[in-house]
C-alpha cells in the first residue's frame, strides 16, 4: 500500500482532487445508514475513520462554505417554535 492510501482503503483525502473528493462523500454518506445497520463493527470503525477524514478535508479547504440559518441551534429552536 502506498504512502498516498491510508490503512482502511482509497487515497488519502488531501490528495484528492476537488471532483474526487465530492464523489467519495457522496458515497460515503449514501453508505452510512446501511453499514450501521448491517456492518460489522470493523466496517463500522473503518467507515467512521474515513467519513471523518473526507468531512475534515472538505472543511479544511471550505472554512468559509455557507450554512444555512435552518441548520444552526438558533434555527433549529426557531422551527420548534412555528410548528
Amino acid at each position: 500500500m502506498s504512502r498516498a492510501e491510508n490503512q482502511h482503503r482509497g487515497i488519502e483525502a488531501a490528495r484528492l482532487g476537488e471532483q474526487e473528493l465530492i464523489r467519495e462523500l457522496e458515497n460515503i454518506h449514501r453508505s452510512r445508514h446501511d453499514t450501521l445497520l448491517h456492518g460489522s463493527p470493523a466496517a463500522l470503525a473503518a467507515h467512521t475513520t474515513r467519513m471523518a477524514e473526507l468531512e475534515e478535508e472538505y472543511l479544511r479547504r471550505h472554512p468559509e462554505r455557507p450554512v444555512s440559518s435552518g441548520r444552526t441551534r438558533a434555527g433549529a429552536r426557531a422551527r420548534h417554535h412555528v410548528e
